[in-house]
């Protein structure tokens, strides 16, 4: 479990205005509960029900919740999208998200979100895909290369690791080769490409749409 580094956003960065305050009456007698949160509020970005937990309780409950599928993002430049990535597979509770190349990134985009998300280095492509094969994931490449189905059509495995490349270059044609299924998003402007955060969004929530147990959503 990731945690944020040294000068960056804490648990209260949204300030006085969001969250909660310490907690009215006798405290609960619940070992979930944080006291330092019980006595100073809790202004954490996060939904009601874990409101004053700990960190490791809140993480415990997720892991309860977390779907079968996994996310990866290839990590050869300087992306400051996997923030963005990392927070979206928080909010939809991907099982995991790789980072795949260089181990240090923005956290800043994250929003504390890596706090409560698994996430697993890989140094290159080979070692992820050995990953995916050892826990049987159909890994699906998100790009709009040639060849491609549309992701709004298509019908995506349930298990399954859903990768992106870096902004710019896109997947590498080691991953798009290994992949079982590529898929692109449609478009219908001027631009050749999505953002890769928002094209993680759009593609985490497209397995949402297929396989979520809507009714379990907050």
């Amino acid at each position: 479990m990731a945690s944020t580094e040294p000068g960056e956003a804490g648990p209260t960065e949204w300030g006085e205005s969001v969250g909660v305050g310490p907690w009215p009456g006798r405290w609960p007698d619940d070992p979930r509960y944080d006291p330092d949160l019980l006595a100073g509020g809790d202004r954490r970005n996060v939904v009601d029900r874990y409101r004053y937990w700990r960190r490791e309780a809140v993480v415990a409950d997720l892991d309860r919740r977390r779907h079968p599928f996994h996310v990866a993002i290839e990590n050869f430049g300087h992306d400051h999208n996997i923030g963005t990535v990392v927070r979206t597979a928080n909010a939809f509770a991907a099982a995991e998200v790789h980072i795949v190349g260089r181990r240090r990134w923005n956290r800043r985009g994250a929003m504390v979100t890596d706090r409560y998300q698994h996430l697993r280095h890989h140094k290159d492509v080979p070692a992820l895909l050995a990953f995916a094969r050892a826990r049987g994931l159909a890994v699906v490449a998100v790009d709009n290369a040639p060849g491609s189905r549309r992701i709004e059509t298509a019908r995506l495995p349930r298990e399954c690791l859903l990768l992106f490349g870096a902004e710019g270059p896109g997947i590498s044609a080691e991953a798009t080769a290994a992949a079982a299924l590529t898929v692109s998003i449609a478009q219908f402007g001027s631009t050749r490409s999505i953002n890769a955060g928002v094209a993680a969004g759009i593609a985490m929530h497209a397995w949402v749409r297929q396989h979520a147990d809507l009714s379990t959503a907050w």
